[in-house]
């Protein structure tokens, strides 16, 4: 295995990680690694104890399995909540009270800060603003909003006064919104009038508002106005952000049980409806926090920047990862090549940032603009770059590594999911770092590649597998508990299966090869195709349709759909036009199709389900493997043509 980046002695002495290692006993990685997963439950202990968990009453029990490894119980009967060890413990402190808790700059060049004291008192009016509004304990607020800092107050404020919170990706269109606001059956929604995106404003409440039409269950739109643009107003039902700020702030924070819901995030399932990934006070913000801490080396004082979006895993991971730390957070709310291709350098530049956290989609595009603008910046700050939402490829690794980053920053890949609270792997700072590959799992997770038989395998690609519980682990899926069973533990007992193919090699050196499922990662945004072949059949012409991942040089991957018609005679070339843009409207133009071919048909198998890996195949040109369950294998014959003249 090539070696890219290696650490020196005394790097890996600073590291947090090599010194907790120390604490505990340990000098040799491979060995503390072992024993992080021989005994899962001493692991965690020691893992929320060094991470400083303030606990308004302690837990009687680090883990208890009495429901089996599915639904295990994380810090039985102590008592916490999310709201105080993210913000209110360091507001509390002498010496971390001006602190910087959040800096954001718009894409229009205003910069805010925030310390940790003007955070709490922001939370704490903001949590009063909430129950005057009437939320409560156990209720559910849907906070669909850019990335600016009163979207962090909002979730704090939840959290504090024990509502769970839903995040919602800022770019989705009226039906994923709605689609997620019924499933989590939320009272409340907290938007924007808008936000910037490549110099244009972005209209998000009145996308909230049709959304809202479709979703019975709100009462109450609460909205913030970033831009201050002439938006529709309901007065019965909309509430202005400033009315919320003028709360006296509440004293408060409401203690929480460890396996109390904090947070929902919905991710796409293969089939059907986005699944509600249920996260506990004591689970995602303590993965997050041990991951950002730990595992990247994020210290009090460091500046964690993560190129993402609320609505995605890795904007809770931002908040949590840096804010648990004690650390500054960064939240950019526009382009990164805008409106110079060196925005996003310029950002780390100016604001200092020690952490910076992008995907290989972003790199690939910023490649294209050349080497010249990132080294026009000063990025000496940086320690780590953390990259996730997919799989790399060696070139754009490396320009990464050596243009930017001068073949002295540790590029810090990190694979897990929404599900997951934050890594299955990684790639620690204390051992050496291979270009596209991770260097370990992370510390307290059980892995494993296994066979379709269901044995250990080295040197060739299998399924992606943890044994045992970990801190973080979802607690199911909201309302939804046989769909979570199914959905990772149906094919090996007491086994997660995640859905990567992985390979495994002797060096010990792990390479993620792409998706066992088919979900479609679409510029690290997943995207389960049923939630686009539900919006095609929709229309009038179209009977049923397939969507599959191709392989693209910008996104990583990108959808392509097949439709079959149910007349002929259409003007195809508009009715194509027509869906795309129904797409773009519905689910957001970052997730809109590049193609849609029309088919006489789609593989099935005999109990009529659409084979989309036998499509995928076919249109690629590529070995489907065994087809034997298909009803009507001459349909590939159509898909396969397309393919060759794409």
């Amino acid at each position: 295995m090539t070696v890219a980046w290696k650490p020196s002695d005394e790097m890996i002495e600073k590291t947090r990680l090599y010194q907790w290692m120390r604490q505990l006993g340990y000098t040799d990685y491979e060995e503390f690694l072992n024993a992080s997963t021989k005994d899962i439950a001493w692991f965690w202990k020691e893992a929320e104890k060094v991470l400083n968990i303030d606990w308004y009453e302690p837990y009687k029990e680090t883990l208890s399995l009495e429901d089996g490894v599915k639904w295990p119980k994380w810090f039985v009967g102590g008592k916490l909540n999310t709201a105080y060890n993210t913000v209110e413990t360091w507001a509390d402190k002498k010496e971390t009270a001006n602190a910087k808790a959040i800096v954001w700059e718009s894409e229009d060049g205003i910069v805010q800060t925030y310390t940790y004291e003007q955070l709490a008192e922001a939370v704490a009016r903001v949590a009063n603003g909430f129950r005057q509004q009437g939320l409560k304990k156990g209720d559910i607020i849907a906070i669909y909003m850019p990335m600016v800092p009163e979207t962090v107050i909002a979730m704090m404020a939840a959290a504090k006064i024990g509502a769970i919170y839903s995040p919602i990706f800022s770019g989705y269109g009226t039906d994923a919104v709605a689609t997620r606001l019924n499933a989590a059956k939320a009272k409340m929604i907290v938007t924007a009038d808008g936000f910037l995106r490549r110099g244009r404003p972005v209209a998000m409440k009145e996308e909230a508002d049709r959304a809202v039409e479709k979703s019975p269950s709100i009462e109450k739109v609460i909205v913030f106005r970033r831009l201050d643009r002439d938006i529709p107003w309901n007065d019965s039902r909309d509430v202005d952000w400033k009315q919320l700020m003028k709360e006296e702030p509440l004293k408060e924070t409401l203690s929480m049980d460890s396996a109390d819901p904090l947070m929902l995030i919905y991710t796409s399932g293969t089939t059907g409806r986005p699944k509600g990934a249920v996260h506990t006070h004591s689970g995602f913000p303590i993965k997050a926090a041990f991951d950002a801490g730990i595992g990247m080396d994020v210290k009090k004082g460091d500046t964690l920047f993560w190129y993402t979006d609320m609505g995605w895993m890795m904007g809770p991971f931002l908040v949590f990862g840096g804010l648990m730390n004690g650390a500054t957070i960064l939240l950019y709310e526009g382009t990164p090549d805008f409106p110079q291709p060196d925005r996003l350098w310029e950002v780390v530049d100016k604001h200092q940032v020690t952490h910076l956290g992008i995907s290989p989609t972003l790199i690939r595009s910023m490649m294209k603009h050349g080497e010249e603008w990132p080294q026009k910046h000063n990025l000496s700050t940086l320690r780590v770059i953390a990259s996730t939402g997919e799989p790399w490829n060696p070139e754009p690794w490396l320009w990464l590594f050596e243009k930017v980053g001068q073949s002295r920053i540790p590029i810090f890949n990190y694979s897990g999911g929404t599900e997951i609270s934050g890594g299955i792997l990684g790639n620690v700072l204390v051992r050496p770092i291979g270009p596209i590959t991770f260097n370990s799992p992370l510390p307290g997770m059980d892995v494993d590649v296994l066979d379709e038989d269901g044995k250990p395998v080295l040197n060739s690609v299998g399924e992606l597998v943890i044994k045992q519980p970990w801190v973080g682990m979802t607690k199911g899926f909201w309302n939804e508990p046989q769909r979570y069973e199914e959905a990772y533990w149906s094919r090996w007992e007491n086994i997660w299966v995640h859905g990567d193919w992985v390979i495994k090699d002797s060096d010990g050196f792990w390479t993620i090869t792409g998706r066992s499922d088919d979900i479609l990662n679409v510029a690290g945004k997943r995207l389960g195709p049923a939630e686009i072949e539900s919006i095609l059949v929709e229309h009038p012409n179209v009977v049923e349709a397939g969507t599959i991942g191709i392989p693209d040089d910008i996104k990583g991957e990108v959808a392509v759909c097949f439709a079959v018609l149910n007349q002929n005679g259409l003007q195809l070339e508009q009715l194509r036009e027509e869906l795309l843009q129904l797409v773009a409207v519905k689910m957001g133009k970052a997730l809109k199709p590049k193609a849609i071919y029309f088919v006489q048909d789609l593989p099935k198998t005999r109990n009529a389900k659409v084979m989309r890996r036998a499509i995928k195949a076919a249109y690629l040109n590529k070995d489907a493997g065994d087809l034997s369950s298909l009803e009507n294998p001459q349909a590939l014959t159509e898909i396969n043509q397309l393919g060759k003249n794409a």
